[in-house]
């Protein structure tokens, strides 16, 4: 029966980021700054390190982890170099 319960609720779960990223995604594509594309960025790679992890935990494999952790990694990368473009007009400062 727990099996059960876990199962269904990493599935509800699953639904419910599914949605969250669809949402996250038309704020990309049709935001009105650019301030708001880069906030919907960071709300999506987030959203997916939360898939893979809820991925991770209906398998039961280890491998997931680390590809979280990946895309935590780059995908703070990615918006602090987002974020420094959008402040000074360049990522890499001569």
């Amino acid at each position: 029966m727990s099996t059960a319960i876990v199962g269904n609720a990493t599935l509800f779960t699953f639904v419910c980021l599914a949605l969250a990223m669809a949402f996250a995604t038309v704020r990309l594509a049709i935001g009105p700054g650019a301030r708001d594309r880069v906030l919907a960025f960071d709300t999506m790679y987030i959203i997916g390190v939360m898939m893979v992890l809820l991925m991770a935990l209906r398998s039961g494999t280890s491998v997931y982890f680390d590809v979280a952790l990946l895309m935590a990694l780059f995908g703070f990368v990615g918006s602090s170099a987002l974020a420094k473009f959008l402040l000074r007009g360049e990522v890499i400062e001569p």
